[in-house]
């Protein structure tokens, strides 16, 4: 397994080891003791499963309380998948990583704490699996805009199928110190 630090601190790109013949492949999707060597010493306590048609454009979620770390992964189709760092006081504020995660590429992205998540599915239909470190908390989640101009995402689709909660998501600006979580170097 190869875990890769992205531009963005505490985001990791992960790439399985992937055991593939003509019958099909194998893959551990995880392991603590594994992951824990390669420096990501997770505990998680729920794991998700989405599944979604082309066009869906879920996110950008985050919780504050009940901040989440978020280990994801296509299990089937393809995605864009995006992370945005709104943790007051990083370096990196408002920025935004995007990726692309697919049952062909196998990869895993380890969104950490205090990131804005969301994905739009590119493939005719996706079944994404994440992993948390926290529980949901409806009381304690936001959304942030998709297509927030002060954040400028290229997402690869214009007109996203969106839930009326995703929509009407906050923009940056609107985003309150009481709402965004603080950085800390641990995440």
């Amino acid at each position: 397994m190869t875990i890769s630090q992205t531009r963005l601190p505490g985001l990791m790109l992960i790439e399985p080891d992937v055991f593939s013949d003509s019958r099909g492949f194998f893959k551990e999707t995880w392991n603590q003791k594994k992951y824990a060597e390669q420096g990501l010493n997770l505990n998680f306590v729920q794991d998700n499963i989405s599944f979604s048609t082309h066009g869906v454009l879920r996110g950008l979620h985050f919780q504050n309380p009940n901040q989440q770390g978020k280990l994801v992964q296509v299990l089937l189709g393809e995605v864009y998948d995006v992370a945005v760092d709104l943790r007051i006081g990083s370096p990196d504020f408002g920025r935004w990583l995007g990726f692309t995660l697919s049952s062909e590429n196998h990869y895993q992205l380890y969104v950490p704490k205090g990131f804005a998540h969301g994905f739009c599915v590119v493939s005719e239909t996706a079944l994404v699996g994440y992993k948390c470190t926290d529980f949901y908390n409806p009381n304690s989640e936001y959304c942030l805009r998709w297509n927030d101009p002060d954040l400028a995402i290229s997402w690869p689709v214009d007109q996203p199928d969106l839930s009326a909660k995703d929509a009407a998501g906050l923009s940056l600006k609107d985003l309150t110190e009481e709402i965004l979580p603080i950085y800390q170097e641990d995440q």
